[in-house]
This record gives structure tokens, C-alpha cells and sequence, in this order.
């Protein structure tokens, strides 16, 4: 299966009617596996605060998480595994997996909740994988 088609069929896939805004999969040196069409063009320097956070949880919240340029206060995750961020009605969730890190940005009326279910189930899979 194509990394577009993981993007296509299981990110932007419809959950009670609801659909991620944007969502992609990228390696951990940035580089994007795949995306949706609106998925925003992100800084490599976004990509390093990412994995720095991973590495060493916690390192974003005093400035917050940058995607594309949108500035989303970062929230509770999973020291190590997933980070969260909201901005206003919406929101992100980064799941990193062994290769990759697997990004799911979202709006009202999708919940928090909803964004987190599609983007860290497909890591866990990805993961089992050895992706």
C-alpha cells in the first residue's frame, strides 16, 4: 500500500460523519512521505521543535507547537509516543512511530478525542509494521 493511500483511506477516512482537516505522514528528518492537499507547508525548523519534543518531553510548551506557521498550544500527550495541540475550536495530534511521524490536524465539529483515535491508531499499526 501506498503512503498516499494510508493518508487517503485511513487519516482523512469519515468517523461519525467528521473528517480530519488535513493530515500527512512525514519521516523524522521531515521529509513528506505523503499528504492531503491541504495539508500546510511545514518548516524543517517546525519538524526539529517536533522531534526535540519527543526526545525530551515537554520542550514545547513554553513556546508552543508550530505546524506550517500556526501556533498550537500544546496540551496533554504521551511523553515520548504522541503530543497534542489546540488552537482555538481545533486542534493537532503527532503520533511518532519508529520511521515516521504521523500528523492529523482537525476543527470543530470533530473532537479532540476523534483526531487523537485516527491519527494514534494508524501509528500503533504503522509501528507494528516497523514503520
Amino acid at each position: 500500500m501506498s503512503w498516499q493511500t494510508y493518508v487517503d483511506e485511513h487519516l482523512m477516512c469519515e468517523i461519525d460523519g467528521q473528517h480530519l482537516t488535513a493530515a500527512a505522514i512525514l519521516g523524522h528528518d521531515g521529509s513528506i512521505w505523503a499528504q492531503s492537499e491541504n495539508f500546510p507547508q511545514v518548516k524543517p525548523e517546525e519538524i526539529t521543535g517536533i522531534i526535540n519534543d519527543f526526545n525530551e518531553p515537554g520542550s514545547l510548551a513554553p513556546t508552543g507547537l508550530y505546524l506550517g506557521g500556526t501556533k498550537y498550544m500544546v496540551i496533554q500527550g504521551e511523553p515520548g509516543a504522541v503530543i497534542r495541540g489546540k488552537k482555538g475550536s481545533g486542534g493537532v495530534t503527532i503520533k511518532k512511530t519508529t520511521m515516521s511521524l504521523i500528523i492529523g490536524i482537525y476543527d470543530e465539529p470533530m473532537t479532540p478525542g476523534q483526531c487523537n483515535m485516527i491519527v494514534e491508531r494508524l501509528g500503533d499499526y504503522l509501528n507494528d509494521q516497523g514503520f
